[in-house]
């Protein structure tokens, strides 16, 4: 009554699925970290090892990139769409502090969605920024900070944004801003 090859073959087919969707958790895991170390030493002003573990990233994301060639669907795995936010987030920290400007989407091999929440939690590392630069006395640099900031919370306030995970990251971009102009005030207030 049942086909027996051909539940063999569903389950040789789920097996292998599980199998790759293991190596796109374990390839996630190290652009995670690399994009967070990346951010790390960014925040250092070492951008010769930001620049390597970016490229670490690259390279893992590449590798991914392969295995989705085989079963579109492993793309959907959670851990990986993560790992792409933390990696736009460190293009990004990465692309304004060494050159002052912004990746764009076109260039990095992420959706949509990953890019804005990358972008979303990048404002919060330019808010850390900021509070170092400030006790540094770099005001100029803290304004500079706040101007994307407020550029980018521009554009977030033009979309039409729903209850989920961007809308949550969106709203902080609002607290990330709050927190600079309250350092530029007391700079002010100071002077």
């Amino acid at each position: 009554m049942l086909n027996i090859k051909e539940l063999n073959k569903i389950k040789e087919n789920l097996e292998e699925f599980d199998k790759q969707r293991e190596n796109i958790i374990f390839l996630s895991r190290i652009i995670l970290k690399a994009s967070k170390s990346a951010i790390y030493s960014a925040h250092r002003n070492d951008f010769n090892t930001s620049k390597k573990q970016i490229e670490e990233a690259e390279t893992n994301i590449k590798k991914a990139e392969s295995l989705f060639k085989k079963d579109e669907n492993l793309r959907n795995v959670g851990a990986y769409s993560e790992a792409l936010e933390e990696y736009v987030e460190a293009k990004c920290f990465y692309g304004f502090m060494k050159e002052k400007k912004l990746p764009e989407l076109a260039k990095l091999a992420v959706s949509p969605d990953e890019y804005l929440l990358g972008l979303c939690d990048f404002t919060g590392e330019m808010a850390r920024s900021a509070v170092i630069l400030a006790t540094n006395k770099k005001f100029k640099e803290v304004q500079q900070i706040k101007e994307i900031i407020d550029e980018i919370f521009g554009f977030f306030s033009s979309i039409d944004l729903r209850n989920g995970e961007l809308r949550k990251k969106a709203d902080s971009i609002k607290w990330n801003l709050k927190k600079i102009e309250e350092i530029l005030y007391d700079i002010s207030m100071k002077k």
